[in-house]
């Protein structure tokens, strides 16, 4: 009987920053083949990197993983972005995801979808409105996998230094898999805080009558694929 396959979600490492750079340079590569701009200024890898080694100093990166330790795809969060989101945004109000990619190795699995859920339901647990993201604003393919995930276009920012600025956000607590969680990985166990954040209460399936309240809701008939790569949301 075949095993049934697993992957873990836990705090990136110093040591996964070797992963990390190929997952980058993977979705590089899948970008230009698939005819997007997005990523083609080499610079922005380089602002990648510097910014993945902060978040991993400041607990802020993730890494699925699977049974073998490999990392298969990565995830941050962070600060709202002042280039995009004013104080009209009330940005306290959401939790801001950042640097979401999955390798094409894992693609199949959903992990895209299921990173998404995992801080959704982080968002709620902190008591949040929204996910927010702000994705390449050229990259259609990229909005549409989104919008499929119940994500929805709030506007698109175009600040002269930045190629980054389609804004959209999610209900907290929205699932697009209720039923198929990122299992949280045992490295998890150095940090009491991080247990406390992550000791998440299961999401449950609301009615399409009751779906007016985001805590709690699902989304049913979206897009449950995984971006197979180069699905980062800042610039670099």
């Amino acid at each position: 009987m075949k095993s049934v396959r697993t992957e873990f979600l836990r705090p990136a490492a110093a040591g996964d920053v070797h992963a990390l750079l190929a997952l980058r340079t993977e979705a590089e590569g899948w970008l230009r083949s698939k005819g997007t701009d997005q990523w083609s200024d080499p610079e922005t890898g380089e602002r990648a990197i510097t910014k993945w080694r902060a978040g991993i100093d400041e607990g802020r990166a993730w890494v699925v993983v699977g049974e073998q330790d490999e990392v298969l795809a990565t995830v941050s969060r962070g600060p709202v972005d002042r280039d995009f989101w004013t104080d009209t945004d009330q940005p306290e109000s959401a939790l801001y995801l950042y640097k979401l990619i999955v390798s094409r190795r894992a693609s199949g699995r959903c992990l895209g979808a299921r990173i998404i859920d995992w801080m959704s339901r982080l968002a709620a647990l902190e008591g949040r409105t929204w996910v927010r993201i702000d994705t390449w604003r050229t990259n259609a393919a990229l909005h549409s996998f989104y919008e499929g995930l119940g994500f929805e276009h709030v506007r698109t920012e175009e600040p002269a230094h930045r190629r980054s600025g389609w804004l959209a956000q999610r209900p907290a607590g929205a699932l697009t898999l209720p039923h198929h969680l990122l299992s949280i990985g045992s490295l998890l166990d150095h940090s009491e805080g991080e247990i406390a954040s992550l000791a998440l209460p299961p999401q449950r399936a609301v009615p399409a009558g009751e779906r007016d309240s985001p805590a709690g809701s699902t989304w049913p008939g979206t897009a449950h694929g995984s971006p197979s790569a180069g699905r980062e949301q800042k610039d670099g």
